[in-house]
């Protein structure tokens, strides 16, 4: 059975300014755009050193005769290539570690999904040009006839990891969550994982990054955050309507697998 969504509510409004992220709704992608703040700020130091110089040599050699160019002697171009790896080393392999940091503490770390016992499980298959997704239901499984399907709609409890399972029916799709900092391709005959927390309640965007078909465009969906009570109130309805309207004969909606375990 399939549950269709209640509203067509968008993204949660931006932050200010027109060039703003997205709001940031997760428990942890202040670490991503703590990343970026970062890149930027290394951005914006070498371009002022970078035009500075080129204003301070304009200004050095403003009345000096064209003379043709002989590269410089040996030292210069030494000091110019230590620099160059200076500069390197520090802005590259600052942006470096602290991404391989984030990696390892949040999105290679399936720990906190699989050790927190509210952890909720969704498998989502994307097809052109919508998303299905799939909840255990009242038993905990996934693919028997009480499983919950949603279309183009992912309803999570605000606080709790969510792990997801995704695979494709047709093309490479890319499942992207903005408000949430995460984006992970659909691959037919793939399953690809990875997990978000959620930090507050709010409907947000769900879209797809990757072209695949003419209506590529179309490829929208919501992400609702509730409350878990109420959560756990709206899985516990919809999985029994589900059980009541399950039909073994309905090939197409039976495209559930058995959970995998963490990567």
């Amino acid at each position: 059975m399939q549950v269709a969504p209640e509203s067509s509510a968008g993204e949660a409004p931006r932050a200010a300014g027109t060039l703003a992220l997205p709001e940031d709704a997760s428990a942890h992608g202040h670490q991503i755009d703590s990343l970026l703040a970062l890149s930027h700020r290394f951005d914006f130091v070498l371009a002022t050193v970078m035009l500075g110089w080129l204003v301070l040599m304009l200004w050095r050699f403003r009345g000096a005769r064209r003379v043709a160019a002989d590269g410089g002697t040996r030292r210069s171009r030494g000091l110019v290539m230590v620099a160059a790896l200076v500069i390197f080393g520090v802005v590259d392999g600052t942006l470096f570690a602290r991404s391989l940091g984030y990696l390892d503490e949040v999105l290679w770390n399936f720990s906190e999904p699989v050790s927190n016992p509210n952890t909720v499980r969704l498998e989502v298959n994307a097809r052109q040009w919508a998303w299905e997704v799939r909840y255990a239901g009242e038993d905990g499984r996934f693919a028997t006839a009480d499983d919950v399907l949603t279309w183009s709609e992912l309803r999570v409890p605000v606080g709790v990891p969510v792990w997801v399972q995704l695979s494709s029916t047709d093309v490479v799709h890319g499942l992207a969550l903005p408000n949430f900092r995460v984006k992970l391709d659909a691959v037919p005959g793939r399953v690809n994982q990875t997990w978000f927390q959620a930090a507050r309640e709010g409907t947000w965007e769900v879209a797809c990054y990757q072209h695949c078909g003419t209506s590529h465009y179309k490829m929208r969906g919501t992400l609702k955050v509730m409350a878990p009570e109420a959560y756990a109130a709206w899985l516990r309805e919809a999985s029994r309507q589900a059980a009541r309207g399950h039909d073994s004969a309905d090939a197409p909606a039976q495209w559930g697998w058995e959970w995998r375990p963490a990567p």
